[in-house]
């Protein structure tokens, strides 16, 4: 087996692919929604349904992209030649799902059906052997912890980046008009900008990356034995479970946030970033301060987590998170300071758990090995994948769907209860979402002295 020694650049190619991901992944969390209802003219309890059914439908399109994976050998290892093949589909599908032919209601229903489930089935083929390029990288479980935060700094920093330009490039492609069609073509050539950006970070990763990590066998059991082996790793049910919620805790106040300060805040000022000329609404900057706030968690947790362990440091966020998304909720409309305050911490727990997440997902890929002598580590990390995926999809489904059921119609002065709805969509639901998770966390049972056992055990099983 090659040295495990992963240098700096590698650790930054890694991290590229995650930026490159996210910059869509938080244009879809944040802006999706909005852009169905407010530009494309879907009504919002339509929308919620098509990603519930869609999400659910990729979900499981995961783990059938990790059994591929894991059997696929090439020159180039198993998982990177996906990143270079899909790299360019996923930005052209990307373009696409941001754009708005001139059909009918029914029209532009089915034509957002087929380019979203197309998206999300292109996401999967690139995005499971990316994540699940972590588990052969290194075996060493503190090496992986510090790729996760690459990958998590990268991500959040993709997103911020997102966030910050995509309302100048929407002005700036629409020429600053408040016509629909302009801002619908606006959108798109957007989007355009983003997924040249998207395919050149995925071909740096596949560029930089190696794969190292080598099974005591390579793979010849069958998709039953791998599934069985999956369904036995009582870890990763755990991590499912704590995955799913906390992603259901963000899918919601992501989605919201727009609608919170376009029809609660009400606030149009906007301000000028350090001197420069790219103006920042207030629900910009917002979104913008959470994306800095997730990168201040993920660059705080590493050393936290050293100190004193995953399971704990991933408990502690949670708890914190759900006693400040309650006091969210009796924050008022013009006391913005405390509002950003709060976000801002809520945010730096919200990202600090997810380098956890996945490193520990990594970890439950050599427990399974080490008790079945098989590795499936693309299926582990796409069927993890697909939890975060089916997290997202609720939260995204019951963001339309509240949407609907509080009365809200776009474009319009809300009524007193979907104005209520709006603000529990941003604190009282989301922190259900992170008593849940830490639930689920509780039962966690790979303690880091357990998996130092475990990657010695499995050291000694490969030399043989």
């Amino acid at each position: 087996m090659e040295s495990q020694k992963v240098t700096l650049k590698e650790k930054i190619g890694y991290g590229l692919g995650d930026a490159a991901s996210s910059m869509f992944w938080k244009l879809f969390g944040m802006y999706l929604l909005f852009f169905y209802t407010d530009i494309y003219g879907l009504p919002a309890a339509v929308v919620g349904t098509m990603f519930l059914i869609t999400r659910v439908w990729d979900s499981f399109f995961d783990p059938v992209v990790g059994v591929i994976a894991d059997r696929t050998n090439t020159r180039w290892g198993k998982f990177r030649p996906y990143i270079l093949y899909f790299a360019v589909p996923f930005g052209l599908i990307g373009v696409l799902t941001f754009s708005t032919p001139a059909f009918g209601v029914s029209g532009k229903i089915i034509y957002a059906y087929i380019t979203y489930s197309l998206m999300m089935m292109i996401y999967s083929m690139i995005n499971v052997p990316y994540a699940s390029l972590l588990g052969v990288m290194t075996s060493d479980t503190s090496t992986r912890t510090q790729l996760s935060s690459y990958r998590m700094v990268f991500a959040f920093a993709g997103s911020l980046v997102a966030l910050l330009l995509i309302q100048p490039l929407v002005d700036f492609f629409s020429g600053g008009s408040s016509q629909i069609t302009d801002l619908q073509n606006g959108w798109r050539w957007s989007l355009v900008v983003f997924a040249v950006i998207a395919a050149v970070f995925f071909i740096i990763t596949f560029s930089w990356c190696k794969e190292r990590v080598k099974p005591i066998k390579e793979a010849s059991n069958t998709l039953k034995e791998d599934i069985k082996d999956l369904f036995a790793n009582r870890p990763w049910w755990i991590l499912l479970g704590a995955g799913v919620s906390a992603l259901i805790f963000n899918s919601i106040r992501d989605g919201a946030a727009v609608y919170y300060f376009k029809y609660f805040v009400s606030y149009k000022s906007t301000f000028s970033l350090l001197g420069l000329n790219i103006p920042l609404t207030l629900t910009t900057l917002y979104l913008v301060i959470g994306q800095g706030a997730n990168i201040v968690g993920i660059l705080l947790i590493s050393p936290i987590s050293k100190r004193i362990g995953k399971k704990m440091a991933y408990l502690g966020s949670m708890a914190i998170a759900t006693v400040l998304s309650i006091t969210f909720y009796f924050i008022g409309k013009n006391d913005i300071t405390m509002m950003f305050i709060i976000h801002f911490l809520i945010s730096m727990c919200a990202g600090s758990i997810f380098p956890l997440l996945w490193s520990m997902y990594a970890d439950t890929a050599d427990y399974s090995e080490l008790k079945t002598g098989r590795r499936a580590t693309g299926l582990i990390f796409s069927s993890s994948s697909m939890s975060q995926k089916f997290g997202w999809s609720l939260g995204g489904a019951l963001t339309g769907w509240l949407l609907g059921y509080y009365g809200f119609q776009a474009n319009i002065l809300q009524t007193a209860e979907a104005t209520t709805g709006i603000k529990t969509m941003m604190s009282l639901l989301p922190a259900a979402g992170t008593i849940l998770s830490v639930i689920f966390i509780f039962f966690y049972p790979l303690s880091e002295k357990k998996m130092s056992e475990i990657e010695t055990q499995l050291t000694n099983l490969r030399k043989k």
